[in-house]
C-alpha cells in the first residue's frame, strides 16, 4: 500500500507541475519578450538630442504623438470589443427571458379568453338568450374574440328591426321643409344658428356627393355643423379624429394583429359597419382630417365611391376566413351603404397639408369663416327620417327642378371663358355634381343662380389659388365684368366676392 500511495503522490505532482508549466508558457512566456529595459530608450535618446535641431525636435514631438495615438486607438478597440461581447450576451440572455414571458402571456391569454366565455355564457343566460357557444359551431364567441367592436354591434342588432315607423306628416315633408326644420332645430335645442343658404347647400351636397369638407377659420362651427345634423336626424354622428401620423388606410381602419389574433378596430371602422345594419342617416365625422395626406389615408374610400354602381363599393377589411369575421363582412369585404356620409373639418395653417384637387373634385367643399347671426326660432323636435325617404326626395328634385336650359347655356359659355383665358376647365364629374346639386339646391329653397354661384365659386374659383394671380389682376377684372354682363350685377355674389379678394391679394 505505501507504493501505491506514494505512486499516486508522484502522479499528481507532475501533473499539476507540468500543467502549470503550460499555462506560463501560455500566459506568462509570450510578456517575457516585451523588453523591461526602458533605459535603452534613454541611452539612444541621449545620443541624437544634440543633433536634432529645430526640425528634428519639431518631427520628434510629431512621432511621439503618433505613437500614443496608435497604442490609445489599440486600447480603445480591445475595450469596445469587450463591451461588444458583453452586450452580445446580455441581449441573449433578454431574448431567452421575452421568449419566456411571450409564453406566460401566451397561457394567461388561453385562460382569459376561457374565463371571458364563461362570463359571455352567464350573461346570455340571465338574458335568457341561447347560449353564443352553442349558436352557428361557437361563430359569435369567436368573433367576438377576434373582433370586439364589431362583434359587439353584431349582438346589439341581432333579431332587431330596424324599419322606421314615422308619422303620416314625416313621410309628406318636403326637401325644402327639411331644410326649415333643421335649421329651427339647431337654433332652438341646441343654441347653433346656421343662415338659410348653408343649410341649402349643405342638403345640396349631401345629394350629390358622400364626401364634404367643411373649412374655415376655427370657432365657426365645422364639427358642430354635422354634429347638430345628427341630433336632428336622431342618429349621433362618430368623430373620428385624423393623426399627424396616419399614412395608410390602416390607420383608418385598423389591422390583424397576428400576435394577439385580435383586429385592432378603430372608431371609423366601427361607425361605417353599424352603418350598414341601419336604415337612417349616417354620418362620420373626419376632424381635423388634413393633419395628415388625405390621399394617402384615405385613398381607398376616395376610389371606391367613383364606382358609378354603388353594389359595387366594397372595402377590404381583413383576409381571415368567413367563419371568423362579423356578420356583416363577406369574404374579408363590407359593403359601404349609401345611407352614410362623410363630413371632413379642415383648417388651413402651417400645420396642416394642402387638399388636392383629386379630393376636391371627388368632395363638395364648404367654407365657414362667420359664426351664424342669432334669430328667434320656436321649439322643434328632431326628425326621424329613413335614408330611403331621403333619397327619394333628391331624385325627385332631378325631375321637378332640372338645371333650365337658358342657364345651362349661360354657364357654358362661363367655361368657355375660363378655359380660353385661365386654363382651367371642367371635367365630367363636376358637370355631373353641377346638374345634380342645382336641382336639389331649389327643391331646398333656394334659386339656379344661387346654386351655380356656389358651385363656380367652391369648385373652379378654388383651383386659381394655383395660379400666379399677382400678375392677373386685369385678367381678373375682364372675368368679373363676365360674369356681370352674363348673369347680372346682383347675382352670383359668392364668386364675385372671392374675385375681389383674388384682385386684393394681386
Amino acid at each position: 500500500m505505501n507504493a501505491f500511495f506514494s505512486y499516486i503522490r508522484d502522479t499528481f505532482e507532475s501533473f499539476w507541475a507540468n500543467f502549470v508549466e503550460w499555462l506560463a508558457a501560455v500566459f506568462v512566456e509570450p510578456w517575457k519578450l516585451v523588453s523591461d529595459d526602458f533605459g535603452t530608450y534613454r541611452t539612444i535618446i541621449e545620443m541624437y538630442m544634440d543633433s536634432f535641431g529645430f526640425w528634428g525636435w519639431f518631427f520628434f514631438v510629431i512621432l511621439m504623438i503618433l505613437n500614443v495615438a496608435v497604442i490609445g486607438g489599440l486600447i480603445f478597440l480591445l475595450v469596445l470589443l469587450i463591451r461588444r461581447l458583453v452586450k452580445y450576451s446580455s441581449k441573449n440572455y433578454d431574448k431567452a427571458k421575452l421568449i419566456a414571458e411571450v409564453q406566460r402571456l401566451n397561457k394567461e391569454l388561453f385562460f382569459a379568453i376561457q374565463e371571458k366565455n364563461e362570463v359571455l355564457k352567464l350573461k346570455a343566460e340571465s338574458l335568457g338568450l341561447e347560449d353564443p357557444s352553442l349558436v352557428e359551431g361557437d361563430k359569435t364567441s369567436v368573433v367576438i374574440d377576434t373582433f370586439p367592436k364589431l362583434g359587439a354591434v353584431d349582438l346589439k342588432y341581432k333579431d332587431k328591426d330596424t324599419d322606421f315607423i314615422t308619422p303620416v306628416l314625416d313621410r309628406e315633408i318636403t326637401l325644402e321643409q327639411i331644410a326649415v326644420r333643421y335649421r329651427y332645430f339647431a337654433a332652438s335645442q341646441l343654441g347653433l344658428f346656421y343662415d338659410i343658404d348653408l343649410v341649402r347647400v349643405l342638403f345640396a351636397a349631401m345629394g350629390t356627393v358622400k364626401i364634404i369638407i367643411l373649412e374655415g377659420i376655427s370657432g365657426t362651427g365645422k364639427t358642430s355643423l354635422p354634429y347638430s345634423l345628427g341630433k336632428f336626424f336622431l342618429n349621433d354622428v362618430a368623430i373620428c379624429s385624423v393623426q399627424p401620423s396616419w399614412r395608410d388606410r390602416t390607420e383608418l381602419i385598423g389591422y390583424y394583429n397576428e400576435f394577439t389574433k385580435k383586429f385592432n378596430e378603430s372608431e371609423f371602422l366601427r361607425a361605417i359597419y353599424e352603418a350598414s345594419y341601419r336604415k337612417d342617416v349616417n354620418i362620420v365625422i373626419l376632424d381635423e382630417m388634413n393633419l395628415a395626406r388625405i390621399e394617402y389615408y384615405f385613398a381607398e374610400f376616395l376610389s371606391i365611391m367613383e364606382m358609378p354602381n354603388p353594389s359595387e363599393w366594397y372595402v377590404e377589411i381583413t383576409k381571415t376566413a368567413d367563419e371568423m369575421n362579423p356578420t356583416q363582412l363577406v369574404n374579408g369585404k363590407l359593403l359601404i351603404g349609401q345611407n352614410i356620409w362623410f363630413f371632413g373639418t379642415a383648417n388651413n395653417d402651417d400645420s396642416t397639408f394642402t387638399i388636392t384637387d383629386k379630393v376636391y373634385d371627388r368632395a363638395i367643399s364648404i367654407t365657414l369663416n362667420e359664426r351664424g347671426q342669432m334669430f328667434d326660432a320656436e321649439f322643434t323636435e328632431p326628425l326621424k327620417i329613413p335614408y330611403e325617404h331621403l333619397r327619394r326626395l333628391f331624385d325627385e328634385a332631378q325631375t321637378n327642378f332640372p338645371l333650365s336650359k337658358v342657364n345651362a347655356n349661360k354657364f357654358g359659355k362661363l367655361d368657355d371663358y375660363v378655359v380660353s383665358k385661365f386654363r382651367i376647365g371642367f371635367g365630367n364629374r363636376i358637370l355631373r355634381q353641377i346638374y345634380t346639386f342645382v336641382p336639389i339646391y331649389v327643391a331646398s329653397g333656394g334659386t339656379e343662380l344661387e346654386a351655380l354661384d356656389f358651385m363656380f365659386a367652391s369648385k373652379i374659383l378654388k383651383k386659381f389659388r394655383s395660379l400666379n394671380l399677382a400678375f392677373m389682376r386685369d385678367e381678373l377684372s375682364a372675368l368679373r365684368a363676365f360674369i356681370e354682363r352674363t348673369f347680372g350685377k346682383n347675382t352670383f355674389k359668392h364668386s364675385l366676392n372671392q374675385i375681389d379678394d383674388f384682385m386684393t391679394r394681386a
